[in-house]
């Protein structure tokens, strides 16, 4: 026996009683606080000795292995004394398997090694032999190690384990999913869609149901070629009608989804859509500046091509057929701008169709007579004079004296006699539309017509 391994005469008193007491835990535990200084080989064959006498005690494999953790930590991996400390967790876990930290101290120690076959095969010990209660200091380590490693088959397999033990961190694997170094975006919108469509689904990153639905949108509209078990436009459309305002983006990304695949007419099918859905002025920008970045786009692609005419006749396409097309392009360009105050319009009268002042805006915005008749008529049959903002009777009076003014007295006189049947909110209103009439046939030298005035309910009650 070397000498350092030898007893010193200080020692004798502890030799005896540990030799008296072995299966005394106290005996051991207080030779090894006397011998705390000693070289690591006689504290190691102390530990042993007490190991041998005590297999079943958690105190004294715990103070081992922590001692001989320590010690081995910062050396070359490669280094044998790492085996040998393995070969101890085992020959520990033997009497421990039962408790969680020695698992946890040997699985993150065999994390630090970077030996994934192993590890991963100790994991899955580990989580067999523990009770279900402690699974989850187990998950913590074995989702941090799949992470660390670049096996994303391996980790998906982990990962769907994990969430038959906890659904709610299903966000978790969704980012993990949808990473750039992983790229499974397909399964990834599959759980997202799964998980906004679940009304009991509380999400543990905080995020609402809208933000869960924003962040859907992105990843379909980004790679739309890697989805395909998820119906992108119905689970988008079912968004949009779920959340009343604040769309804007949902409209854009299915938009988006169809540009990506290259279907031009599909994507402005839906950005019309959209310009005549949406109901603020915040959704109707978002969208309207996406519509406009998507036409100047045709364009600006159709006048590369054009400005090359002999790749087109290498290619053997048509030029004349490819002008064609670039002339109508630019038509829908100009059209689109031209209607951006209607469409505007539109969508303030959407939020409040009883808005008297946006109806007079709508008139003037009337490209033709026959558009403008139309606007008043639609205003008229719209506006209810209880619930309206502004004067309602203002619409009436206005456009009978648009007929008056094109020369068609019969039909201002019509569209008087039907105001006067109209229930205005106040008398001051019902006034104003019996002055307006009387007027106007005064205007029209009518004077006769100016006797309306005595049909005027409020004039007979005087």
């Amino acid at each position: 026996m070397d000498k350092e391994m030898r007893p010193d005469d200080e020692d004798l008193t502890y030799e005896e009683d540990v030799l008296r007491n072995p299966y005394f835990l106290k005996s051991w535990l207080r030779y090894l606080d006397f011998k705390k200084d000693a070289p690591r080989r006689v504290r190691d064959m102390i530990f042993e000795r007490a190991l041998k006498s005590l297999p079943g005690s958690y105190k004294l494999w715990q103070a081992y292995l922590t001692e001989r953790t320590q010690y081995i930590r910062g050396r070359c991996l490669t280094d044998h004394g790492y085996e040998v400390v393995n070969n101890v967790f085992e020959r520990a876990l033997v009497f421990m398997h039962k408790m969680p930290r020695i698992w946890v101290d040997y699985c993150q120690f065999l994390v630090e090694q970077e030996k994934i076959t192993r590890t991963r095969r100790t994991l899955d010990r580990a989580l067999r032999s523990l009770p279900i209660t402690q699974h989850d200091r187990i998950w913590r380590i074995y989702l941090r190690f799949i992470r660390k490693i670049d096996i994303p088959q391996t980790a998906c397999r982990v990962y769907r384990r994990y969430l038959k033990l906890e659904p709610d961190g299903v966000e978790e694997y969704i980012d993990y999913l949808s990473s750039p170094s992983v790229g499974y975006y397909d399964e990834a919108a599959r759980l997202l869609a799964k998980a906004v469509n679940d009304d009991k689904f509380e999400s543990r990153q905080g995020k609402t149901k809208h933000q869960m639905w924003l962040d859907l949108c992105e990843m379909i509209s980004k790679h739309p070629k890697d989805i395909v078990s998820v119906k992108v436009e119905p689970i988008l459309r079912g968004g949009i009608r779920k959340f009343s305002d604040e769309v804007g983006r949902l409209w854009t990304s299915l938009a988006e989804y169809f540009i990506q695949l290259a279907q031009f007419e599909k994507a402005r099918d839906i950005f019309e859509e959209a310009v005549n859905k949406v109901k603020t002025v915040r959704d109707f920008s978002h969208i309207w500046e996406a519509y406009t970045q998507f036409e100047d786009s045709l364009v600006s692609a159709k006048m590369e091509l054009l400005s090359d005419p002999d790749g087109l006749a290498d290619a053997d396409i048509d030029i004349d057929e490819e002008n064609a097309d670039f002339d109508l392009l630019v038509a829908r360009y100009e059209y689109l701008i031209e209607r951006q105050p209607l469409l505007l319009s539109s969508v303030l009268l959407r939020q409040n169709p009883h808005n008297v002042y946006e109806w007079h805006k709508r008139v003037k915005l009337m490209p033709t007579p026959k558009k403008i008749v139309e606007c008043y008529k639609e205003a008229l049959e719209t506006v209810d004079p209880l619930q309206a903002k502004g004067k309602p009777h203002t619409i009436w009076c206005a456009f009978a004296r648009y007929y008056e003014t094109h020369k068609r007295p019969q039909e201002a006189r019509a569209i008087f006699e039907k105001a006067t049947q109209v229930n205005f909110k106040t008398i001051d209103e019902v006034a104003a539309i019996w002055c307006e009439y009387a007027e106007m046939e005064m205007r029209l030298h009518n004077y006769d017509g100016t006797n309306v005035l005595n049909l005027c309910p409020l004039l007979r009650k005087l």
